[in-house]
């Protein structure tokens, strides 16, 4: 069954407290994260040249009010590691994503005078494997990582292995607030929308276009979880809404059925359910099979964005709808194609968010003139803002401006990637998504765009 829906765009927006609130119907009719990753579980990826230290070199080498860096020789080594979950609760959404983090390698190539090494390192959707998994590449001398995908595993690798080591890290798809107010020394910065945002985007979308007072919710029982909820509880509160429950999972059970009762025991209009596609499978085998409710709606977020989840479950799901960030940055169509020709299927979610979080660490290598995490990190802010634009079809000449002095500003296939002081995106775009029965693809389903939200801080 193929359904149709209006696609209108909100704009969701942040004041001076901090609280989110919508700020008007803009008309119209146009339209991730576990707690395990790994060592070298994704493949030791594609490694020329080595990595040369992370020694740090402190502030000395600063940006002088965001123009270029002190720049360099065009013909040395830029080293990157790549964390991400490629086994595990994550590994659906963790390969894909690995993907578009190594595919800058793949399109530099030939084309450019510096030599990208990349080595990739498996965080099994795991915090301590996760953590084991960064301490790997750090002691193999890798100074930045794309990386990790789950909050709790980047905020491990960052507090544990990244801010000791003055290693610098970009994450592609962590969301946490927490990961906002990290004492970092400026070393962590992320691709995705903080989930301060997501959460004010859900409880709208229960209020307005699900018409819901009452409200639970059913979380993954870590940090991604637990801010999730708790940011989607406060602001569907704020509306006027009431939230019954909030209840934990842990991944990996066999059975639901408990927390499915306990979640649903006051009759809510609207459940939320955060998690990964691992653990949803089994969730939603178990709602159909136990819950004679099958028109209960039912908001999921981007952790189970998975394409194949009704053919998963057995269900097609037409109760359930979900938000994402959506890829909407200038240089998408051009990281779309390139996607699609190196891997032969379409990207998605979170992938232009990783090939944008690599794409920003290797210029900002450039601009600092070296395998040093802190004065990588000092270039990251620069050369996302002002300067000469550059997006992923230029990367190239993005990499070779920046490193002869030149202000570069990267605009992205995820966003404009403009990085705030705390690492943070200034702007960003949602999707509300669902699923729609496809003969295209492997699955029998496809992922509609069903509305966009943007949202700004």
């Amino acid at each position: 069954m193929t359904r149709k829906f209006d696609r209108r765009k909100f704009l969701v927006s942040a004041g001076a407290t901090g609280s989110l609130f919508l700020a008007g119907c803009l008309g119209g009719d146009d339209g991730g994260d576990g707690t395990t990753e790994g060592t070298d579980g994704g493949g030791g990826g594609a490694t020329t040249g080595t990595g040369t230290g992370t020694e740090s070199m402190g502030n000395e080498t600063g940006t002088d009010g965001g123009g270029g860096g002190p720049g360099g020789a065009t013909d040395r080594t830029l080293s990157l590691g790549v964390l991400m979950p490629t086994t595990g609760d994550l590994a659906n959404l963790g390969q894909p994503i690995r993907d578009g983090a190594i595919l800058p390698q793949a399109q530099l190539d030939g084309n450019t005078t510096f030599t990208i090494d990349v080595q990739e390192a498996d965080t099994q959707t795991d915090a301590n494997a996760g953590q084991a998994a960064a301490e790997n590449l750090v002691n193999a001398g890798y100074p930045m990582v794309t990386g990790a995908a789950s909050s709790a595993v980047t905020i491990q690798a960052a507090q544990n292995v990244f801010i000791p080591n003055s290693v610098v890290a970009c994450s592609p798809a962590s969301t946490s607030p927490a990961i906002t107010d990290l004492q970092d020394s400026g070393l962590i910065y992320r691709t995705p929308p903080s989930d301060a945002l997501q959460g004010p985007v859900l409880a709208q979308v229960a209020a307005d276009n699900q018409g819901a007072s009452s409200a639970s919710t059913l979380f993954i029982n870590n940090d991604y979880g637990q801010a999730l909820s708790e940011a989607f509880a406060g602001a569907f509160e704020e509306n006027g809404g009431t939230v019954q429950q909030q209840v934990s999972f842990t991944p990996g059970q066999s059975s639901y059925t408990s927390r499915l009762q306990q979640a649903l025991g006051d009759s809510p209009d609207l459940m939320l359910i955060i998690g990964y596609p691992e653990s949803g499978v089994q969730i939603f085998r178990d709602f159909y099979s136990s819950f004679n409710q099958p028109d209960l709606p039912i908001l999921v977020t981007d952790g189970l964005r998975s394409e194949s989840l009704p053919a998963d479950v057995g269900n097609e799901m037409a109760n359930v709808q979900g938000t994402a960030p959506l890829a909407s940055g200038p240089g998408n169509d051009f990281f779309t194609q390139l996607y699609n020709e190196e891997y032969g299927r379409a990207p998605g979610v979170f992938n232009a968010h990783a090939y944008d979080a690599s794409a920003c660490l290797l210029i900002a290598n450039a601009a600092a003139g070296a395998n040093d995490g802190a004065a990588i990190a000092e270039q990251m802010q620069p050369i996302s803002t002002g300067g000469e634009e550059f997006g992923p079809e230029t990367l190239a000449e993005a990499l070779e401006a920046a490193a002869s002095g030149t202000d570069v500003n990267y605009q992205g296939a995820s966003s404009a990637v403009e990085f705030d002081e705390a690492g943070d995106l200034a702007a960003v775009t949602y999707e509300l998504f669902g699923w729609t029965e496809s003969g295209d693809t492997e699955s029998g389903y496809a992922i509609e765009t069903l509305e966009e939200i943007e949202a700004s801080t």
